[in-house]
């Protein structure tokens, strides 16, 4: 019996089959047998994982020949060699790891496994002993001989990612943990392999990606969506091999289960709308940001053609691998039709009461419910949310330099200009004294950063008012006019007045960038080179997110759930308050122990429960009275279809979640990292002072958007007009009379 219904899948494009199907299939089950894949010696520990018949079964040339259909016959032989060879992978480190929970023994081997991938051409590969690393070193020398360096370093990095983290699919299968649901999508984009899989189809269609672009947003989104549709997809057809058979826990539909409290059904149906979604987030972004990429790197046509080649090819294993799922004997379709959409609209139930059936498996089919993304109407009256019960196991207390620090960052904010009117708009203000007041952010300082000095706190409060108040004024000057263009030109500034080595900084222009060039020079001074560096990328990462976010305003779209979160940790500015607070714990802990996937599970942990406190107590400020649209709980209203206070609930249960992901992190794989790192007793000690910060800092924000009036609504009412910002003149020249003026005293728009 099948646990579900499969759902009607969104596939907007028609899958092809390659020409070379027979041959791939005769040459990669002579390339298993050679490796020892398929007929390896009883008793060795390659003996009984596949054999033939399993092998023909699973026709993993069909699979490559689906999502490869333009590669020749060398190309395609080479694919399907890469994925005889993966999909071996995974089933011989379930037999002999997964499934005695041999943790020790599968840290060891995968360890090892880098080292037949050498990035270098000079470096030597250690002699293979077992058909996973005779595989990997053939078909790692008949690949990157004809690949750019570039991609081969990307090409061993997702490898790597993908043998490693089976690490934490067998450390949550022994300790009976199903992750939560932002977690899961993280973990499953490494461990599920398809961010390798894309890397592959650059080589496969001969169409590398620039270098220059590989790390941007729309590059990075391309591959994440496509990564998280192939994972979703194949979560749905294979959740009874895997949970009822095989008994894992990673799994979507399992995940969805557990944290929604809903049947099997229901949850196979979330997470195909889920995976609907990515691949419409997948369009968006060719189509809307794409082309800009395109003109801001001035590409030429050849690069162009490579990048569009390249996301074809993204487009084609889409296709491809839905076609295969709905063949192959390794998955749940037994009852599934295994044809197009359009046979399945001459099929089906039929009589009295099957039409509503009918059109909802066409709704889904059709992934009409991306509409339902863009007609959000603001300004709505939603009225002031019914806080929920926080979970917070973490303690901070109030730095007692609180009164210093909010008398030095007003005078510092009044000396940058931000409480007087913007250059060359007379009457025209972003704050005054009374918001500066209530935002209090020299508050929010004082509780995330309860034991620095005078100065430190200062300094703090200082970038808090930074940040909240270039928040505000980048929405006021280029959100309601929908000035895309001016608000890049805006955001590219911004960089100048960071400078890495004492260059000199262009003459400001507006209080954000003086106050930058002034905070810059006070903090970045005493940092070394590469701290630095890596500073200024933690500021220019939020800022570059909010011209992601006036995207969203501009199109009227609330946003695919899964990017609304990765995204709301830049647009919150996470990145710049822990690069605070780990620069702070000195230059003892390793840089390269921030990068591991352990670390930066704790840092996403803290910062989701973080954004998305804001987006609970800003809820009826940024709907009902800014006319937002990037919103957590909106996200979760939009994709669920539930009301406020469910949705509400949601969120929470999701923070809650982090907080206990940031707990079980700390408590199980931290240790572990400071011994695979071999930290004396001191960097320990720096590193756990610096997880106490992060839990100070979670405390710390929930305490001051508990204690601040700016998100209580009788302060919404008596001092926000912002849906008077809409109103009045349009076209050429008239944005700024959207800005609201000063009216008796000092009026200002409140922050997002």
């Amino acid at each position: 019996m099948q646990p579900f219904e499969l759902p009607s899948f969104y596939v907007p494009w028609p899958a092809r089959l390659n020409p070379n199907l027979e041959a791939a299939r005769v040459h990669s089950k002579a390339w298993a047998y050679e490796m020892g894949i398929l007929g390896g010696a009883e008793g060795s520990e390659d003996y009984g994982i596949w054999d033939e018949r399993k092998f023909d079964a699973h026709d993993y040339a069909l699979l490559c020949s689906y999502t490869h259909p333009d590669a020749d016959e060398p190309m395609l032989n080479l694919v399907t060699d890469w994925y005889v060879w993966v999909f071996f992978f995974d089933d011989h480190f379930l037999e002999l790891y997964k499934r005695s929970q041999d943790m020790a023994g599968a840290k060891k081997y995968l360890n090892g496994l880098p080292a037949f991938m050498p990035v270098q051409p000079q470096e030597t590969q250690p002699e293979p002993t077992n058909a996973v690393e005779r595989g990997l070193v053939d078909l790692w020398d008949r690949t990157v001989p004809n690949a750019s360096q570039d991609w081969v370093i990307r090409f061993s990095e997702s490898t790597i990612n993908l043998l490693k983290e089976s690490q934490w699919e067998l450390a949550n299968i022994s300790q009976n943990r199903v992750a939560n649901p932002i977690e899961y999508i993280e973990m499953r984009r490494k461990v599920g392999g398809a961010p390798w899989s894309a890397n592959l189809v650059e080589h496969a269609v001969g169409a590398e990606i620039p270098a220059a672009i590989a790390p941007t947003r729309p590059m990075r989104v391309l591959k994440d969506t496509f990564s998280d549709g192939v994972h979703l997809r194949n979560d749905i057809f294979s959740y009874q091999r895997e949970v009822e058979e095989e008994g894992e826990n990673a799994n979507c539909i399992l995940v969805l289960e557990r944290f929604l409290n809903v049947s099997t059904q229901e949850a196979a149906n979330r997470t195909n709308d889920l995976l609907t979604s990515r691949v419409q987030q997948f369009e968006n972004t060719f189509v809307t940001e794409l082309p800009s990429l395109f003109e801001e790197y001035s590409l030429s046509p050849d690069e162009r053609l490579k990048v569009v080649l390249y996301a074809k090819g993204l487009q084609d294993w889409q296709s491809g691998g839905h076609e295969w799922h709905m063949r192959s004997s390794r998955y749940m379709n037994q009852t599934s039709d295994k044809s197009s959409t359009a046979s399945w609209l001459l099929g089906g139930p039929t009589g009295l009461g099957t039409s509503a059936a009918r059109l909802g498996a066409l709704y889904d089919s059709l992934g009409l419910k991306r509409f339902k993304s863009f007609t959000h109407v603001p300004y709505q009256p939603v009225g002031p949310v019914t806080l929920p019960q926080f979970y917070m196991p973490f303690s901070t207390s109030l730095n007692p330099h609180l009164e210093e620090a909010r008398r030095h960052s007003k005078q510092w904010a009044r000396q940058m200009g931000m409480l007087d009117v913007l250059p060359g708009m007379p009457g025209i203000y972003i704050w005054d004294n009374h918001k500066f007041d209530v935002a209090d952010v020299a508050l929010c300082g004082a509780y995330i950063h309860p034991n620095g000095s005078s100065p430190q706190l200062n300094i703090t409060a200082c970038w808090l008012v930074w940040g909240t108040y270039a928040d505000d004024y980048f929405p006021a000057l280029y959100g309601y006019s929908r000035n895309m263009a001016g608000a890049k030109i805006f955001n590219a500034r911004l960089s100048a007045f960071m400078p890495l080595d004492g260059d000199p900084i262009p003459e400001s222009t507006n209080p954000v960038e003086r106050g930058l060039a002034d905070i810059w020079a006070r903090t970045a001074g005493p940092m070394t080179a590469n701290a630095r560096r890596q500073f200024r990328q933690a500021i220019e990462s939020m800022t570059e997110s909010w011209l992601w976010e006036l995207a969203n305003q501009i199109q009227n779209r609330i946003p695919d759930p899964i990017d609304y979160v990765e995204m709301r940790r830049k647009t919150f500015g996470s990145d710049l308050t822990m690069s605070l607070s780990r620069l702070s714990q000195g230059d003892e802990i390793p840089p390269e122990i921030f990068r591991t996937r352990t670390m930066q599970g704790i840092d996403n942990s803290a910062a989701d429960f973080a954004c998305l406190t804001n987006d609970i107590f800003s809820y009826q400020k940024e709907i009902e009275f800014e006319g937002e649209i990037n919103n957590g709980v909106l996200a979760v209203q939009n994709f669920l279809n539930c009301d406020i206070p469910q949705a509400v609930a949601i969120v929470n249960d999701l923070m809650t979640s982090r907080a206990l992901q940031f707990e079980h992190i700390v408590a199980t794989e931290l240790p572990i990292l400071c011994d695979d790192f071999d930290l004396n007793s001191s960097a320990r000690e720096k590193l756990y002072g610096y997880i106490k910060k992060l839990e100070q800092w979670m405390c710390g924000v929930l305490k001051w958007h508990r204690a601040v009036d700016r998100y209580k609504e009788f302060e919404l009412r008596n001092n926000s007009t912002e849906k008077r910002l809409l109103q009045g003149p349009t076209g050429l020249g008239t944005a700024a009379t959207k800005i609201r003026p000063s009216v008796g005293q000092e009026k200002t728009q409140t922050n997002v």
